[in-house]
């Protein structure tokens, strides 16, 4: 496993935990492609600010967003359901955050996934299976509860499965998501994006209309960086 211990948790390869996500690729292909990511992204923009106009062009999938899309600010979270620190922020920051400032109408908010292992890829996959009415819903209970599935011995589908039945999934709508090949396709996709594009290399990693801010900062230093932009004619 490799990981950080400044404050973010950084792409990481897990290979001994039993395969998760069922289909046609291989956890060895989903490794490799999670491994590769982050060297790549070393040599594409850096660690700098991003233009708003390049980090809003579509990609394959459907933008996971919350408040008014003409407010002033526009922030993109990079994220991994293994995460740890995105889960802190979702749990203790992001419910403060959301009532300041999204809404408020003063910030638009869109969520990308940037999974660090297969785990995480086949939690982004079930968020995304939910509907979009309950696709935030599900992330915030996969994020309170992540030490419930995300680090347990054996086998997490049983307990990711529970979660998931809270959303409303059968079994048969939980397996037939978790085979979905062209939906976890577009998720690596955007994770590739990320890093070879935009440079993101650990989560969470914030843009703030193009200014990029990593981990899971407190609301205050959010409200430093917001705030000024608000401000501004």
């Amino acid at each position: 496993m490799i990981e950080t211990h400044s404050g973010q948790s950084r792409a990481r390869v897990v290979n001994n935990r039993p395969l998760l996500v069922i289909m046609t690729f291989t956890m060895a292909a989903i490794a490799l492609a999670l491994y590769a990511l982050p060297a790549k992204s070393q040599k594409a923009q850096g660690k700098g600010d991003i233009p708003v106009e390049l980090l809003m062009k579509p990609g394959d999938l459907k933008e996971l967003t919350l408040g008014k899309k003409e407010a002033k600010v526009v922030i993109i979270e990079y994220a991994s359901m293994t995460c740890g620190h995105c889960a802190h922020f979702h749990k203790t920051v992001f419910p403060d955050f959301k009532k300041k400032y999204i809404d408020t109408g003063k910030v638009y908010f869109i969520m990308r996934e940037f999974p660090l292992d297969n785990i995480a890829a086949a939690a982004s996959m079930l968020a995304r299976c939910s509907g979009d009415d309950k696709t935030f819903p599900l992330i915030s209970v996969l994020f309170a509860k992540q030490k419930d599935w995300a680090f347990v011995k054996g086998s997490p589908i049983p307990p990711m499965f529970e979660i998931a039945k809270q959303a409303g999934f059968t079994k048969e709508r939980f397996d037939a998501c978790l085979k979905d090949e062209a939906l976890l396709k577009k998720i690596l996709k955007t994770r590739e994006r990320a890093a070879t594009v935009f440079g993101v290399s650990s989560t969470p990693t914030f843009f703030i209309n193009g200014k990029r801010l990593k981990g899971g900062q407190a609301l205050e230093k959010f409200s430093e960086i917001i705030d000024p932009m608000l401000e501004q004619k």
